[in-house]
């Protein structure tokens, strides 16, 4: 007898420690280019620390890869003797080509898959998948699930402190009047997802401590007005500094739950070392 559905994210979503001991869970990487050397963003071909010495010392910018639709196929083969179906939680089709390699491997093998564009990166994807998670064990269909995830994809919300200006110079989002302005006068600035699913700058903040303490502010906002007690501080390479901002968030709200985890190599390429982001979910209605 087949299992109702299985569950399939790609490496741009965090992968907790749950997820990586649930048998019905299955993480496809994305790859990772230092000029002709390919790594697989796995956690084992090439740790984050590996990679941050790496891009350290790199003459040329790292890129990053959507799997092929072939690899999605051979996972979807195996699994069609397995599932009733999958659903797929993908990084923002606005930022990757992920979703769409997934939804041409399904059709390759003619498995029932329900691609959610998570419109997101990191937790955004994993906290989808959480909620499709509960809404099975509430009895709800897999197609009831991926229509109900597409509905909250808008309630998730995202602050990103870039830590390292130079890399995003070097992957040329940024240019070197404003690489050699925002050094000069430490401009930390804080992207966004927006719910259309893009990158965005959303303001530029003079110190770090005045950085962190934006994020305090809007994270504070949503906790007054939603209630909120469930967070997620994200980071790459910095987890002294995860902590104590996890600290400052327990002082607007005490009984809060705060996940601290990396940012994974494929993300941390592109965001740079030293990045922090703070990141919930509105409560779904």
């Amino acid at each position: 007898m087949k299992k109702p559905i299985a569950w399939i994210l790609d490496t741009t979503g965090y992968v907790t420690d749950e997820f990586q001991s649930h048998p019905d869970v299955y993480v496809v990487p994305l790859n990772i280019h230092f000029d002709a050397e390919e790594y697989i963003d796995d956690g084992v071909d090439l740790s984050n620390t590996q990679l941050y010495e790496k891009i350290k010392s790199a003459k040329e910018f790292p890129k990053t890869s959507q799997p092929s639709a072939g690899k999605f196929a051979e996972l979807y083969e195996k699994l069609k003797d397995q599932y009733e179906c999958a659903i797929a939680v993908h990084a923002s089709a606005k930022m990757s080509g992920t979703i769409a390699s997934s939804t041409a491997g399904a059709e390759m093998t003619g498995f029932k898959v329900y691609a959610v564009d998570s419109l997101a990166l990191s937790y955004g994807l994993s906290g989808l998948i959480e909620r499709g998670m509960l809404l099975a064990q509430q009895g709800k269909t897999a197609e009831e699930i991926a229509h109900r995830l597409e509905q909250e994809t808008h309630d998730f919300r995202n602050y990103i402190l870039i830590g390292n200006l130079s890399q995003l110079y070097k992957g040329g989002r940024m240019s070197g009047a404003q690489y050699y302005l925002g050094s000069l006068l430490k401009v930390k600035p804080i992207v966004q997802i927006t719910a259309e699913g893009e990158l965005q700058p959303i303001d530029k903040v003079r110190s770090h401590k005045k950085a962190i303490q934006y994020l305090i502010d809007l994270a504070n906002q949503d906790h007054q007005e939603y209630g909120i007690e469930r967070f997620q501080i994200m980071h790459a390479n910095v987890h002294g500094e995860a902590e104590s901002l996890k600290q400052e968030v327990l002082k607007i709200a005490p009984q809060a739950e705060i996940l601290i985890g990396d940012l994974s190599s494929s993300l941390a390429v592109h965001a740079g070392e030293g990045t922090i982001a703070l990141m919930w979910r509105k409560p779904a209605i």
